[in-house]
């Protein structure tokens, strides 16, 4: 066990793909939560998702190990950020981003390329965008008033009519409650927008040596790098309460790199497709939050994200796909996700975590839960 937690990933080999080089950061599998990667190309060097938080009370390790791997990861991403020029963040949970003031050294002269704070983003993830742009606004002798405006109206539909593929999905004899907990979710998505419309927003701008870009729906070039980016999708199920996220596509010398962020599994299948008509080199996608079946997960809707996931195996050409996130945080998560590892093999695919792809078994399984 100390030898895994003395381990450090900053002298792991890299991923090539065509003009794209990845370094694989920080994931679940290595013992703290995060799904960080460091993705450089000859015009651009981006760090995904900079943050890492302690695993679960669940997790089978004392909390002092606990706390010592979750600083490892810490290390791990600041010393990839050394790297970065542009810092993306798809989203403000913690194990997607780290405060300012816990880190500084990490957002130093980054452009800081995030998810829109002010709209499709719930309330918690808000606070936490405000949080984290006020202080960078504050390390750099500024208040984040400076950078706040009135909101503006928004025109927002029901978020569901854009996902013709799980609209139309039968779900048997979950249809009835299927149905119930959409017309909660569609009442709290209008209570939600009235909040984004009558609250300050923040604006981008340049906050001392960071250039602030909101990247939801653009895309970006850098020489002959092609950045993407999602508009926002939702957190796992529809109407979820854990908000929105937004992936990244990144594409140079003709090989693609899509980066899911926090799609679990994905669960809904308008994501899957998305996935399989990207049809990237390589992806890296979270996996079901399975440490959470039978508790906030139920068969139905783990048996979607499994699907989702053969059916990107089945579809798309990428040479790698690593599947970590939310996946590696108990030692069941093979057997209960083992038809989406049968299909990877019929296939000829290399579905694999991260520490596996590193040369390591996952921590998880290292203690013996395996």
């Amino acid at each position: 066990m100390q030898t895994w937690l003395s381990w450090s990933s900053q002298a792991i080999h890299q991923i090539r793909v065509g003009s794209i080089t990845l370094q694989l950061v920080w994931f679940d599998s290595m013992g703290a939560k995060a799904s960080s990667v460091l993705v450089q190309t000859p015009d651009i060097k981006i760090l995904v998702d900079p943050g890492t938080a302690e695993m679960q009370g669940s997790y089978p390790l004392p909390d002092s190990d606990k706390r010592r791997l979750r600083h490892k990861a810490l290390q791990a991403i600041v010393g990839a950020a050394k790297t970065a020029d542009t810092i993306f963040i798809s989203h403000y949970h913690y194990d997607h981003h780290t405060l300012p003031q816990e880190a500084p050294e990490l957002y130093q002269g980054k452009r800081l390329w995030i998810k829109d704070p002010n709209r499709w983003i719930c309330r918690s993830q808000w606070q936490r965008a405000r949080i984290f742009l006020g202080q960078i606004c504050m390390s750099r002798g500024e208040a984040l008033e400076s950078i706040c405006r009135q909101p503006e109206r928004i025109e927002a539909g029901d978020p569901f009519d854009e996902l013709p593929l799980a609209s139309r999905k039968d779900y048997g004899d979950y249809r009835q409650r299927k149905e119930e907990l959409s017309r909660k979710g569609k009442a709290k998505f209008g209570q939600l927008v009235e909040f984004w419309q009558t609250n300050p927003w923040v604006e981008e701008a340049a906050i001392g040596d960071n250039e602030v870009l909101f990247v939801d729906g653009r895309e970006i070039e850098a020489g002959s790098t092609r950045i993407r980016f999602t508009k926002p999708l939702f957190h796992g199920l529809e109407y979820t309460p854990l908000g929105w996220v937004i992936g990244l596509v990144v594409e140079c010398g003709g090989a693609k790199v899509l980066y899911t962020s926090d799609l679990q599994g994905p669960t809904i299948e308008d994501y899957a497709q998305w996935v399989i008509d990207e049809n990237p080199s390589i992806i890296i996608a979270d996996g079901p939050a399975t440490y959470l079946f039978g508790y906030t997960v139920n068969r139905v809707n783990l048996e979607r994200g499994i699907e989702n996931m053969c059916r990107i195996l089945r579809q798309t050409s990428a040479e790698i796909i690593i599947y970590d996130h939310h996946l590696l945080r108990e030692p069941r998560f093979r057997e209960r996700t083992s038809r989406a590892w049968e299909v990877a093999d019929r296939a000829g695919k290399r579905l694999i975590t991260a520490a596996e792809q590193l040369g390591e078994e996952p921590l998880v399984l290292k203690l013996g839960g395996g």
